[in-house]
């Protein structure tokens, strides 16, 4: 996917060299479109007609310093006779006063949709009125009216406006469960492409629970309903009428649809819209771990017979878990009733889950199964904890001590003792304990792993080590009972913790 680019399906108005590559496209005769599946609805022209309404574009303006020099996005050459001259025209002779780099208004066209007709609450894209200066909102009946912006989260790319109606009856649509939706079913998007306002497309459902980098919740529908520039905010609804996504990413080289769209499913965005409404703000829960997938190999590290879960490498200092009860090395398999079948999902559902909830976590600690019960705190304070904290963790007795040695060689690496010569020379906080990683050697077990000297070993197997023999005597024990891999937890210089396997074969 390295030749396509992920972008977002706002549409700026100063990258008007996009919309001429639009008017640059060849327009099809109808024969020559591609005829729908006969197996597909047959129409969606009333449900069409009973959602426009409530899908409006969403205007913004923001002042910026001149463009005009180095830089400038030039006017584009129309055909002789376009009917979008005057508008170039408008936009580009006009572009603020001051030829040396006066301020300017940069407009940016979106979609959204009123969920509130009463109150006026309508959901859009955080990104397509972020930084604006003024936020209109257009209805189908061509009624514009100023908005109030009531709160946004920048992790789920989700922003709440507020209209006053003024005796204008607005229409209004529910959110649906996304959870139901499957691979295959219809969908169809309202929305504002290119600024060509009430455009519905239909599609299906292409895939579920996407990932595409773009926050810690990511579980993104996929469709094929043709998502373009300026659709960002707009809905995606099932064939009931309910939105059952937001519109929000398109995956391509040119900035069109390619049939490749993202949507918010309801799940997710329902709860944000609520919260934003009621607070203005997000308010989600917090566990205090810091996470990494569990591999195949850590599985079978630590006598796992299944991969899945989410390897807990570090306990936040100050956070709801703080207190023993989660440890690093956990793997936490089950979050109040929900499957955790991969490390990316216990962020979100942490987050679903209210703050103050006491919850019971199921996890697998040396082998064993447990259930613990832990009460989460806020991820937005944590979030300052988190900055703060550097994730050292006191590690225990180490075990006996007898015949001690200096350094050792063992999987490619070799350690030291973590005295105040090694502490000097790397730069090892104090309150670090463990066995220092001196050397480690080309094309070995560890160098395949990105072990670096300066890293400290503080467990092996989830038990702490003190001594380079401790090390020795882990990883011999671990060989002895057929173990193909060897699972370390490692501190970097500051403390931050991660884990990683070693193949001792």
């Amino acid at each position: 996917m390295t030749s396509n680019i992920l972008v977002r399906a706002a549409k700026r108005t100063i990258m008007a060299a996009a919309t001429a590559a639009l008017l640059a496209t060849p327009v099809l005769p109808a024969f020559a479109q591609a005829t729908p599946p006969t197996n597909g609805p047959a129409s969606v022209a009333d449900l069409a007609e009973k959602l426009l309404g409530a899908v409006v574009n969403i205007s913004t303006s923001q002042t910026v310093k001149g463009t005009d020099g180095p830089g400038a996005v030039p006017m584009p050459q129309l055909p002789e006779g376009s009917p979008f001259q005057d508008f170039f025209d408008d936009f580009f002779n006009n572009r603020g006063g001051d030829k040396g780099g006066g301020s300017q208004k940069v407009q940016s066209l979106g979609s959204g949709f009123v969920v509130d007709a009463e109150q006026g609450i309508v959901v859009t894209n955080n990104h397509v009125i972020a930084d604006a200066d003024d936020i209109e909102v257009n209805f189908s009946d061509n009624v514009t009216l100023k908005a109030k912006l009531v709160g946004t989260d920048t992790k789920t790319d989700i922003a709440v406006l507020k209209v006053d109606p003024k005796g204008h009856k607005l229409t209004a649509v529910k959110f649906g469960d996304s959870n139901k939706m499957r691979i295959g079913d219809w969908v169809m998007a309202i929305g504002n492409p290119f600024g060509l306002g009430g455009t519905v497309t239909v599609g299906i459902v292409s895939a579920r629970n996407r990932d595409i980098n773009s926050g810690p919740y990511d579980d993104f529908i996929q469709t094929d309903a043709a998502i373009n520039r300026g659709n960002s905010g707009g809905p995606l609804f099932n064939m009931n009428g309910e939105v059952i996504g937001i519109n929000t990413a398109i995956i391509s080289p040119s900035g069109g649809s390619i049939g490749i769209g993202f949507s918010i499913p309801s799940q997710l965005a329902a709860g944000v819209v609520d919260q934003l409404r009621q607070y203005g703000e997000t308010r989600r829960g917090w566990l205090g771990v810091r996470i990494q997938p569990v591999t195949d190999d850590i599985a079978e590290s630590l006598g796992m017979k299944e991969t899945k879960g989410a390897l807990v490498a570090g306990i936040i200092k100050g956070g709801p878990v703080d207190n023993g009860v989660v440890q690093p090395g956990d793997v936490i398999t089950k979050f109040d009733g929900k499957d955790i079948r991969d490390m990316r999902d216990l962020p979100r559902v942490v987050a679903e889950s209210p703050v103050g909830k006491a919850v019971d976590v199921v996890l697998v600690r040396k082998g064993k199964e447990m259930t613990v019960q832990v009460k989460l705190g806020r991820l937005e304070d944590g979030e300052k904890l988190a900055g703060a904290d550097q994730g050292g963790q006191d590690q225990g007795n180490g075990g006996e001590e007898t015949a001690p040695v200096a350094t050792a060689t063992v999987l490619g690496m070799t350690v030291g003792e973590l005295n105040d010569e090694a502490r000097s020379k790397f730069g090892i906080a104090a309150d670090i304990s463990g066995v220092v990683v001196t050397d480690v050697a080309k094309d070995s077990p560890a160098a395949e792993r990105g072990i670096q000297p300066g890293e400290v070993i503080t467990e092996i197997a989830q038990e702490s080590v003190k001594t380079p023999k401790d090390v020795m005597d882990r990883i011999g024990a671990l060989k002895e009972q057929g173990r193909k891999n060897a699972l370390l937890m490692l501190s970097s210089k500051s403390g931050e913790l991660r884990f990683v396997t070693i193949r001792m074969d």
